[in-house]
């Protein structure tokens, strides 16, 4: 059986009377693409930080590429959620150094670095110093130095934020195309739509306790869809009076409609019953979103004023 890139088995951690983690279980599998999601506060950073053994556990046990952090440090990448650089530095002096401190010898290491920086867009910083660089440009000159190296294990936390969407999209790109290639990869992040995109596997957490942990496939299986979005051909008002369907709403800008099923209705057949009725555009069952899964855990686990809270904390992103 593969060693899992990371365990944690009963991992504790507390700040006075704050329990910022709470016996906390988790396999990350060798090669996978793992969202370790949740709002702010969750406890998601915390975490991190005791991997990488910033700070330590006050009980249980952290094993990272079969050791711990420190051991293994060469082959992690680790993007902070906190950003900084050296700023009196120019780009390719910081990043030749950090690549060295992580045992990089290549004695083209300078070419690779500028095809790298061709490849985040950024092809004549080499010679600036990091200061003179935007916010944007300083985050994607941090996420290259965190995989210059060819890592194993890739941390991420919060990789995006600050992004505009353009540059988002380029580190998405990258962060699947490493994946492909064999890298574990851990993105941390409190936007859980942008998990749901790349994410092979889901981690959520919540007050420090983790709530759910399943691969996206399992997720969509458990969370049976319970809504259906139907545009009508003739983008008239659907009747709010179907059988089996307990709401109808109009979608904000949009000519299509949801339909929110009673609990004991069956999809196909109120698709078929709606498409017997009238001419439709589309006719389709609705996914939950992991917003709306994390709103359902919480929910059930905890109840429904701490899921509204959830709801306000998720509405905020």
């Amino acid at each position: 059986m593969t060693r899992p890139a990371i365990r944690l088995a009963g991992v504790n951690k507390l700040f006075g009377s704050t329990h910022a983690v709470r016996d906390l279980d988790l396999e990350v599998p060798m090669g996978s693409l793992c969202g370790f999601l949740g709002p702010n506060g969750a406890g998601k950073t915390t975490t991190i930080r005791m991997v990488m053994s910033i700070i330590y556990a006050d009980s249980g046990s952290i094993e990272v590429l079969g050791g711990n952090a420190l051991k293994s440090k060469d082959r992690i990448g680790y993007l902070p959620e906190e950003r900084g650089l050296y700023r009196k530095m120019r780009v390719g002096e910081f990043l030749e150094y950090l690549a060295k401190l992580k045992g990089m010898r290549r004695r083209d290491l300078s070419t690779y670095i500028q095809q790298w920086l061709d490849r985040i867009e950024l092809p004549d910083v080499y010679r600036k110093k990091c200061e003179e660089l935007s916010k944007g440009m300083q985050q994607k000159v941090q996420f290259l130095a965190a995989i210059l190296h060819e890592p194993e294990l890739l941390i991420l936390d919060e990789p995006f934020s600050g992004l505009d969407p353009v540059n988002t999209e380029l580190l998405n790109q990258l962060i699947r195309e490493l994946h492909e290639q064999g890298t574990t990869i851990i993105f941390s992040t409190h936007v859980l739509h942008q998990a749901e995109l790349i994410c092979d596997r889901i981690f959520l957490i919540n007050k420090g306790v983790k709530i759910l942990d399943a691969t996206l496939g399992e997720i969509q299986q458990r969370f049976d869809p319970r809504t259906i979005v139907v545009e009508p051909v003739d983008g008239e008002v659907l009747s709010d009076r179907i059988a089996g369907v307990r709401a109808v709403r109009r979608m904000p800008h949009s000519a299509a409609f949801e339909l929110e099923l009673e609990n004991s209705a069956d999809p196909q057949v109120i698709m078929q019953d709606v498409l017997s009725q009238r001419p439709m555009r589309s006719v389709e069952l609705r996914r939950l979103s992991l917003d709306e899964v994390f709103i359902q855990v919480v929910q059930k686990d905890v109840g429904s004023d701490a899921a509204e809270l959830a709801r306000e904390e998720l509405s905020h992103v």
